[in-house]
């Protein structure tokens, strides 16, 4: 099945014309077909034996969330019940990341999301900066969450011209951690924006009569409780100097883009002579790419871990650096039961 390795298979349920870590090994590509019925059911069939291997299932996740997950799903169970030995999706942008906490009257999506991949079969995960590092809680198996950092820092000391002169930039404070490992390790300045827009929430459906009105015990009106003041938008403002300086924004996911915008005319106004974005994951949706051209920024550059050939065409300003290295030796190093701690060298909590 597989050219140059025993006992290793990989699929890519949607993009096998993606699949740089395959290439980098000089693995082939399993024979699988996935496609989708006329009533738009998902049916994966595999073409060949994969009796006690290791499949590595490799799927990037395009614009169409939802097929791409029920994709992964049906090709894990597949897998499973054709009896593979153990299976490694390899899911370098792990899709409903930003559903990990509980809002009111929602649900953690996350979470449900990595029990379904659980109980259709995958054993280990290969994943690249989730939204929040305490995700990995949510799976009963192995998880690696790797760092792109290393290649956008690599990406700025070569490709950015005079970026000694360059300030870190956290878009907002709970991006300053991220922004303050850059700003080390590139021995660089730091500035943190403050001011960005809040989530409106409505106060006549917060609860307050739950149970309804006409539910309630007779005689009984309910405690009154000490009422939480309300966020204020304040202006934005920046802390720190970016006066004559290079700005560089750092973030792990860039979709809908009108902050960063904002955050690039705000810079400008204080000074700052050139705006780059530097993210993980470019999402780009819906009309990022325009907005992007129009925009103070004068380049965003992500990494591949999302396809976005597409924006690229619309955009010139967007640049992607090439992580597959990286998770070709992750996949290298699992097939062989070899240590992954050399992948997070002078990785800290806090990265």
């Amino acid at each position: 099945m597989a050219t140059g390795w025993c006992g290793l298979g990989f699929y890519d349920p949607r993009w096998g014309e993606v699949c740089w870590s395959s290439r980098r090994l000089g693995v082939e590509l399993g024979r699988s077909a996935v496609y989708q019925e006329s009533n738009t059911e998902t049916r994966v069939e595999v073409k060949e034996s994969v009796r006690g291997q290791d499949i590595f299932i490799i799927q990037t996740i395009p614009r169409d969330v939802n097929t791409a997950v029920m994709e992964l799903l049906v090709m894990a169970y597949a897998l499973k019940t054709s009896c593979a030995k153990n299976i490694i999706g390899v899911i370098p942008y792990f899709p409903y990341s930003k559903q990990c906490k509980m809002r009111k009257r929602g649900s953690i999506v996350c979470k449900l999301l990595a029990s379904m991949l659980a109980k259709a079969g995958l054993t280990h995960i290969i994943t690249m900066d989730l939204h929040q590092k305490e995700i990995q809680g949510f799976f009963n198996f192995p998880i690696d969450n790797l760092r792109a950092s290393p290649f956008l820092i690599q990406y700025i000391q070569e490709e950015i011209p005079d970026y000694r002169n360059a300030v870190i930039v956290a878009k907002s404070p709970a991006a300053a951690k991220r922004a303050q490992s850059y700003a080390e390790r590139l021995r660089l300045g730091l500035a943190v924006m403050h001011g960005e827009a809040q989530h409106s929430e409505s106060d006549m459906a917060d609860g307050r009569h739950s149970p309804p009105l006409s539910r309630t015990t007779a005689g009984h009106t309910g405690l009154e409780l000490p009422l939480m003041m309300p966020k204020e938008k304040p202006p934005i403002s920046v802390v720190g100097d970016v006066g004559g300086r290079i700005a560089i924004i750092v973030d792990d996911i860039i979709d809908d883009v009108e902050d960063f915008v904002a955050a690039a005319e705000s810079l400008k106004e204080r000074g700052a002579y050139k705006i780059y974005i530097m993210a993980t994951h470019g999402l780009l949706s819906a009309e990022a790419p325009r907005l992007i051209e129009e925009s103070a920024i004068d380049e965003v550059v992500v990494t591949n871990t999302v396809p976005h050939e597409v924006q690229k065409l619309q955009c010139p300003k967007i640049k992607t650096v090439d992580v597959s290295l990286i998770l070709a030796e992750a996949i290298r190093r699992i097939h062989n039961g070899e240590s992954m701690s050399y992948l997070f060298r002078n990785i800290t909590v806090d990265d």
